[in-house]
């Protein structure tokens, strides 16, 4: 069945890969934003700048888009209506960006891009020549763009050569670990139309290496060998979620797999593949964290865990959930049926950046 599983998951990669293409806008500007195709850093990038007067520095967001690390891109329909809305409604420069993707490229390309985007553009040189205000920037990110930009927050504050600071960051139901993919979000969902379990394995893998070795292992979730024990305590979901979220699940030990997996791809258990596995040390200089998770989403859980590890380090964190929501529900602005909640979502999120960027 696991043959099947990745024969029906090939099929399901084509059709996103269609839906991507058939999604694409070309940069156009507009009566409120200029929209403008370039590069920073050599990494492609869609820069929006509003059109009114900026009245002094601006404000700016450097966005990630989702997908799995292998699908999307900044000119997809919805993704530019965001940045578009958002860089409009907040006087604000939103940077796109558009990092190469899986399976041509794996780890760390994805977050290399990424994360030299923002280096290049953290510069005072940089922030002046665009209006940009240095104390009012930040990350965001949705799903596997959440997954970066938590990992690009955290990787600034071991960067020496980095003097400006984040003013905030946004993760918008991110993928954040790839230890535990039994927990309750991801056992209520498994089957889900959106994103299912197979298919997040199935991104995992393609990010990390092309050997399906790997997503079997995690498939079973028996991909931790036992010497790594000690890094479910930053992933026990019994001990970090809500009672209300826990529900009737039982938690269960770990069932360890063998020391060759992660051995032959370390980056499986990176800081930067999963930011859930940095110290409390490491998250207590975080700037103040905007959380979105939805209830109907394998990476529910992971989203409030990160939120509980992160205001028990001292960081303030707003976590919004989305009751009646699911995986990629922002995606969804551009067609009627779920036009309220994608709406709601993004309303919400737009005020919280206006009283805290």
């Amino acid at each position: 069945s696991m043959v099947a599983d990745q024969l029906g998951l090939i099929h399901c990669m084509d059709a996103l890969m269609l839906i991507t293409t058939t999604e694409y806008v070309s940069p156009v500007s507009d009566e409120n934003v200029t929209v403008t195709a370039t590069e920073f850093s050599n990494v492609a990038v869609r820069l929006y700048t509003p059109r009114k007067e900026a009245g002094g520095l601006r404000r700016s967001m450097i966005f990630f888009h989702g997908g799995g690390w292998c699908l999307g891109d900044a000119g997809m329909k919805s993704y530019d209506h965001m940045m578009r809305w958002t860089a409009h409604r907040l006087n604000a420069v939103v940077v796109s960006v558009n990092y190469r993707l899986a399976p041509k490229y794996r780890f760390p390309t994805q977050f290399e891009d990424v994360y030299s985007v923002t280096k290049f553009f953290l510069q005072p040189s940089v922030l002046a020549q665009y209006g940009v205000d240095p104390d009012r920037v930040c990350v965001a990110g949705d799903s596997a763009g959440g997954n970066l930009a938590a990992a690009v927050a955290q990787q600034l504050l071991e960067d020496s050569e980095v003097k400006t600071k984040l003013k905030v960051q946004v993760l918008i139901y991110p993928a954040l670990q790839t230890l535990d993919l039994d927990s309750p979000s991801y056992r209520e969902n498994k089957n889900d139309g959106i994103l299912s379990k197979m298919l997040m394995v199935r991104f995992w893998n393609e990010y990390i290496t092309g050997d399906t070795a790997l997503g079997e292992a995690m498939a079973s979730n028996r991909h931790i060998p036992a010497e790594l024990s000690h890094l479910f305590q930053f992933v026990n979901w019994s001990s970090l979620l809500p009672e209300e979220m826990k529900k009737d699940h039982i938690y269960t030990s770990p069932t360890y797999g063998s020391s060759e997996l992660a051995r032959k791809y370390p980056s499986f258990l990176d800081v930067r593949v999963a930011p859930l596995l940095a110290t409390d040390a490491q998250l207590r200089q975080l700037p103040p964290t905007y959380i979105l998770t939805c209830e109907q989403d394998v990476l529910r859980d992971e989203g409030v865990m990160y939120a509980r590890r992160l205001e028990a380090a001292g960081v303030p964190v707003t976590h919004d959930h989305g009751k009646d929501a699911f995986h990629g529900a922002l995606m969804f602005i551009s067609s009627p049926t779920e036009l309220a909640i994608g709406h709601r979502l993004l309303n919400r999120l737009t005020e919280w950046l206006d009283e805290n960027l």
